[in-house]
């Protein structure tokens, strides 16, 4: 059975939200997102309006495989691959809609008989398949799962992302709603025949035609400071910090396959990532295999994978990738960048001490189609160098000062189940803290992962309304490559009793 996963989708977001985060002061004087709560696993209402005689954007469908929170083990893998088939079939329904431009411009008609409709028939029949495989084994599949058949085309200055708010505030991850800043402007399309420094004409931005639009980016110094307060410690307080050093995937260790998500499907994130740690990660890898993958950390007990989607500057230039799947077929373009920095940190809870992780644990931050999604799964945070503790941006790429470079920081789910090392839609075993830093339902707090990447990147420049030398992470062609959608993944793979000591250093507040 084929399988070609990416990480969900539906609509498009424009008018995007600025978004708070919470920092802390880390060892070595290195500023550290440390974010013990979150709105973003919440469910929210999206309202999906098609405005009248506005250009098709992008493919906007209903997540499917977020519905899917109780599928038996034995139908997974079967599932997983299924849902991989809906993520391919949009892939090649934004990749027709982006190639028929001038069709469309002929027939009103043309994207919803040609591309929404059949799209719509193929989904429902993969649909009807992932229902099969559930009660096939015992399970119940969720009611209503036909209904997520059908898919809608968004305009450029249409967006989701908003959660069906109304001010375009969004709940950060301190509890607080902030609304938005300077930074929340549309940030949408920008328009037919727009140049975006690689001397290509494209309706969406970008070298590739699929963005980032100048609307994507902010000026950080004229974006007023947003970052909440971390919330106070107690005397139970877990207030150490283990630091691993993993070094910046300098050796170009890449593939476009996530094995969370699709497990045994090439290409199943559609967007190329850069792996440091565990070396030998891709889509067949298995608990069976992840301790032979040897590893870049300097702990060599530190087998765990750290993966992300690598950035790319859109100078007009080409990489290894530009004819791959992944790679330039799927609009993702230009010269990939290397960190000069990625740190990655474990840091504890401030409400009491925290378990270790269990082996093999998975963890995704982030929503890779939280452009079309909405942010409720949405943790992306950018700044730059000397504003981190002041900006935090989640819908916008920083444009920084001279000398300051492009800072991407992830905060991971910090509390456990107790019980699985992963769950049917990859999240619900695991949850952001609440507010004052307590888990909830049950949960067990764990070390949060915590990372820092930084970069050295040609200093965008807006001018008449086209942004020269963007710069983009990677992602799914009808996402257009906006900032909300980047993400980051783990798998905790350990030896020699690292897991156990990680926690130790944490609860007994020491800097490891």
């Amino acid at each position: 059975m084929g399988r070609n996963t990416r990480k969900r989708r539906t609509p498009l977001a424009t008018k995007a939200i600025a978004a708070s985060a919470a920092l802390a002061l880390g060892g070595g004087g290195l500023i550290w997102a440390n974010f013990y709560a979150s709105a973003h696993e919440s469910d929210s209402a999206q309202n999906y309006t098609k405005a009248a005689g506005t250009q098709v954007a992008t493919i906007d469908c209903p997540d499917v495989g977020q519905k899917l929170t109780d599928v038996p083990n034995q139908a997974r893998t079967d599932v997983d691959g299924e849902l991989a088939n809906l993520d391919r079939q949009i892939t090649e329904a934004y990749q027709r809609l982006a190639t028929t431009r001038d069709a469309q411009a002929r027939d009103a008609s043309f994207v919803q008989n040609s591309i929404l409709q059949p799209l719509k028939e193929r989904r429902a029949v993969i649909i009807d398949r992932i229902k099969l495989e559930i009660t096939r084994v015992g399970g119940t599949s969720p009611s209503g799962l036909e209904t997520l058949a059908g898919c809608t085309g968004s305009g450029a200055d249409q967006t989701s992302a908003g959660g069906g708010q109304n001010t375009g505030g969004q709940q950060t991850p301190g509890g607080d709603t902030a609304g938005p800043s300077a930074s929340a402007s549309a940030g949408g399309g920008a328009g037919a025949g727009q140049d975006n420094g690689g001397g290509q004409q494209a309706s969406n931005g970008g070298q590739a035609g699929n963005g980032p639009a100048a609307a994507d980016f902010v000026d950080i110094t004229r974006v007023s400071a947003d970052v909440a307060a971390k919330p106070r410690a107690n005397r139970n307080a877990s207030t150490g910090s283990f630091t691993t050093r993993c070094g910046v995937n300098a050796n170009k260790n890449h593939n476009t396959d996530n094995v969370i998500v699709a497990p045994g499907v090439t290409n199943g994130a559609h967007h190329l990532h850069d792996y440091v740690g565990n070396q030998k990660i891709n889509a067949f890898s298995s608990n069976d295999t992840f301790l032979q993958g040897g590893t870049s950390c300097q702990n060599k007990n530190d087998l765990s994978a750290y993966y992300w989607p690598v950035v790319r500057v859109q100078d007009g230039t080409q990489d290894f990738d530009q004819n791959a799947d992944g790679g330039g077929k799927e609009g993702n373009v230009g010269r990939i960048v290397v960190p000069s920095q990625a740190q990655i940190k474990y840091v504890g809870s401030p409400t009491g001490k925290v378990v270790a992780m269990p082996q093999f644990l998975r963890i995704i931050t982030g929503d890779a189609k939280a452009f079309t999604n909405g942010t409720a799964n949405a943790n992306a945070h950018w700044s730059c160098t000397g504003f981190e503790n002041k900006v935090q941006l989640t819908d916008k790429y920083p444009i920084c000062p001279q000398g300051s470079q492009v800072v991407r920081t992830f905060a991971f789910q910090s509390c456990w189940d107790g019980a699985n090392t992963d769950s049917a839609n990859h999240r619900t075993h695991v949850a952001f803290a609440d507010a004052n830093g307590n888990c909830q339902n049950g949960f067990k707090a764990i070390p949060q992962l915590t990372m820092r990447l930084v970069y050295s990147v040609p200093r965008p420049s807006i001018q008449n309304g086209v942004v020269k030398n963007a710069y983009a992470v990677d992602g799914f062609p009808e996402q257009l490559h906006k900032p909300i959608t980047d993400h980051d993944d783990f798998i905790a793979i350990t030896t020699g009793g690292l897991a156990n000591r990680i926690a130790g250093c944490v609860n007994r507040g020491q800097r490891c």
